[in-house]
């Protein structure tokens, strides 16, 4: 930027020096053509007005350029930095947002993963649960199978006790004289036991 510079003012140099050489002659011809005017050009005039341009060019040069190639090149090297840190900050966001995907990622799978074992722990504690209901069903099935055979076995036995004495009241009556003697009654039972074992 500043040798682009440098060589725009050795061109604005050139041109002004041109120009100036122009005009210095065309009015020097226009001078010796009409002597007098309010559009006259006098060559000492013109002469210092180029000495003058001349001098505040070099002034310009001296001074004012170097300010004005300083500014602009700060304004060149704060853009480039601009520019370098827009580049880092793109490449931060987008690094930034290749992460943000990745833990986005990493979060569904796990939670695919507590959700499955959310399942397969629902379905475990399910049969556990079946499973316990069904051994309580058996359990009580098998109680309640219990006591009616017990109360079955209880009546059964009542039954015999009751068809023992009957027995006995029945032959006694027959026989016309009482059994109840403990032998009488182990006949009877033996009797019925028999009976049973047959049927």
């Amino acid at each position: 930027m500043a040798i682009r510079l440098e060589v725009t003012m050795k061109q604005a140099f050139r041109f002004a020096l041109a120009s100036m050489s122009l005009v210095l002659a065309a009015p020097l011809a226009a001078q010796e053509e009409h002597a007098s005017g309010p559009l006259t050009v006098e060559g000492g005039l013109m002469f210092w007005t180029i000495v003058v341009f001349l001098i505040l060019l070099a002034v310009l040069k001296k001074f004012a350029w170097p300010a004005v190639l300083g500014a602009v090149e700060a304004r060149e090297k704060a853009l480039e930095e601009q520019l370098a840190e827009a580049e880092r900050n793109r490449a931060e966001s987008a690094a930034l947002l290749e992460e943000h995907k990745k833990l986005i990622a990493t979060a569904r799978t796990q939670a695919h993963a507590v959700l499955a074992e959310s399942k397969a722990l629902a379905d475990k504690e399910r049969a556990v649960a079946l499973e316990k209901t069904r051994q309580e069903q058996e359990e009580l099935l098998a109680r309640a199978l219990r006591d009616i055979a017990g109360e079955r076995d209880r009546a059964v036995d009542e039954l015999r006790r009751e068809a023992v004495d009957l027995s006995l009241a029945a032959a006694s009556k027959l026989l016309g004289q009482r059994l109840d003697s403990e032998t009488d009654r182990k006949i009877v039972q033996e009797y019925l036991a028999s009976v049973d074992t047959h049927h």
